[in-house]
Order: structure tokens, then C-alpha cells, then sequence
């Protein structure tokens, strides 16, 4: 049996026509099926995306794959050289108690420049927030790998926020925030990994929020597992979230090519997760999702993807 290729295509990047509704998938079942050039398999299509299921590569695609494989680990081994010093207190130990410190600051930086260019898609995700809350008009809502509280001005009123992160140093941005943000509820801090949320009650939680966090945890498919236990059913995470470039292109190569060294960098944030996948094999009632252009194309963090999926 042949293996299923990958969804690995962006739709205006590959020449085919991008799909104007945007895929939509409950309770498995995808929807009509898209009219394109691709004419074996099956198709899945998503607002930008294509996934071609039951057709495996051909031969001059897989060598192409091959060669730019290997120039990747060459540069990789450069780049690799070049940053030996960083590679070595990584090694050693020195480097992750330095990066805990000075990445708060870094996000603080970047979240800032990121809102102002998301803003109207940020508006129109979190938006949604305010059709799931019932008569008490209030939510539980958990800000999974909340950083600096960047997506609070985004809530609406009554929500009452859990905030999750690995990292301590991120508190005092997020008291800032907070006080940024009165219309919000606030109810903990609590400083533990998104694999292991136990000081969450199952079912506990009506909404998560996770922005910029499954590129950097150890273990997307246990993050997502502990996503599902802490919300209640027919609750909803609501995500977004970088990826990989397409493979075979240029900008892939480039992820290679950085990503050992910009782990360390970004405090453990990988460049070719091809996240979607993740959350397709959750296994979520209902998942909908649509692909964005990179924030900043001087990042090599790549092409965007946000959407909801619903216990």
C-alpha cells in the first residue's frame, strides 16, 4: 500500500487555485470535494491549504527532496560551526537559565509588532469567544503558554483567564498586562508545562487559547491530549500558530538549515513543525482552520495557521 503523501502544498506557492470556503471537518466527515489539477487520491482542502492523500511523490520530486536534504545539512553543519560558542553553553548547561531570563523581554518585543499587524485577524478569531458564553455570560478560559498576556486586549468581557506557562519570568509582563486589561477576570498564574496540566481539573475550562506555543513544547500530540482533558465538552481551542514551508522549497531548506541553532534561540521554538497534522490526528468533533502569510517575512518562523477545534 502506498504511504500517504504529506500535507505539505501551499496552494498559490504549488499553482493550484486557492479554495475560497474554508475546510471545515466534523464529526470526520471533510465536505465536497475541491475542483483542482490534482485528478489521483483524495483531496482535503482548507482555506490555502491542499493535503493529497493515496498518491506518493514522483521520482523527480523525491530526488529533488533528497538533494536539497542534503545541501540542508551541510549549511546546517555551517551555520552549526559558526554558532559553535551558543552550542556549547546549551551543552554545558549555561544557556537555558539565560534564555528563561532574556526571552520574556524578547516576546515583550515582538508580541507588540505582531499585534498591530494581526490585529483584525486576532479581533475576528478571539471574537468568537463571546458566542460561547451562556446566560451567566462568563467563560473559563485557559491562556495556554500565556507569555505576556498579548492576547488579553483581544478577550472579550467575561472571561475569567487561567494563565499556563513553563516560564516564571513571564509574571511580572503579565501583571502589566493585567493591569492593561481590566475588563478581564483574572484568576491564577500557574507556571507548568502544557504536557502536564494536572493542576487543572478536567473539563474544567469552556475555551483555550494557545498563540505561538506548539512550535516550542516537547510533545504537541500530549499538549493537545491535556487540551481535550481541561475542556469541558463542547468546549473550544482556539490556535495559532507557525509551520514549516512547503518541502522542497527554498524557505524549507533555510528552516533546516537554522532550526538546531534557533531552538536555542527561541527557547526550544521549532521551525519545520508541520503542525496541522497535530491537530487533525487529536481527533477533535469539529476542527477549521485557514492558513496566513509569515507576520514578518525578516523571520524565518514561516507561513501561519489559525482556526478553532471543539471538544
Amino acid at each position: 500500500m502506498k504511504e500517504p503523501v504529506e500535507l505539505r502544498d501551499l496552494c498559490a506557492l504549488q499553482g493550484f487555485p486557492t479554495p475560497t470556503p474554508p475546510w471545515q471537518r466534523g464529526n470526520s466527515q471533510v465536505g465536497d470535494r475541491e475542483q483542482s489539477p490534482i485528478t489521483e487520491g483524495k483531496d482535503r482542502v482548507c482555506s490555502g491549504w491542499t493535503e493529497r492523500k493515496g498518491r506518493s511523490p514522483n521520482r523527480s520530486t523525491t530526488q529533488s527532496w533528497s538533494a536539497m536534504d542534503t545541501l540542508a545539512h551541510l549549511l546546517q553543519l555551517l551555520v552549526l560551526l559558526l554558532t559553535l560558542p551558543l552550542h556549547l553553553m546549551a551543552l554545558l548547561g549555561c544557556w537555558q537559565p539565560l534564555c528563561k531570563t532574556y526571552f520574556p523581554y524578547l516576546m515583550a518585543m515582538l508580541t507588540a509588532k505582531s499585534n498591530r499587524k494581526m490585529e483584525s485577524k486576532k479581533r475576528e478569531l478571539f471574537g468568537q469567544i463571546e458566542g460561547l458564553m451562556g446566560d451567566s455570560r462568563m467563560v473559563a478560559l485557559l491562556d495556554l503558554g500565556c507569555g505576556t498576556g498579548a492576547n488579553f486586549q483581544f478577550y472579550p468581557p467575561g472571561c475569567r483567564i487561567t494563565c499556563l506557562d513553563p516560564n516564571p519570568h513571564f509574571e511580572k509582563f503579565l501583571t502589566k498586562s493585567m493591569a492593561e486589561n481590566r475588563h478581564l477576570q483574572y484568576e491564577r498564574f500557574v507556571v507548568a508545562p502544557g504536557e502536564d496540566m494536572k493542576q487543572l481539573a478536567d473539563g474544567s475550562m469552556d475555551v483555550v487559547v494557545g498563540t505561538l506555543v506548539l512550535c516550542s513544547v516537547q510533545s504537541p500530540r500530549r499538549v493537545l491530549q491535556e487540551v481535550q482533558r481541561v475542556l469541558r465538552p463542547g468546549g473550544v481551542f482556539f490556535f495559532w500558530e507557525h509551520v514549516a514551508e512547503p518541502r522542497g522549497s527554498w524557505a524549507f531548506l533555510w528552516q533546516q538549515v537554522l532550526e538546531p541553532t534557533w531552538k536555542h534561540i527561541g527557547d526550544g521554538c521549532c521551525l519545520t513543525r508541520e503542525t496541522w497534522k497535530d491537530l487533525e490526528n487529536a481527533q477533535f468533533s469539529e476542527l477549521q482552520m485557514e492558513r496566513q502569510p509569515p507576520t514578518f517575512n525578516w523571520l524565518p518562523t514561516g507561513p501561519h495557521i489559525m482556526g478553532k477545534a471543539v471538544k
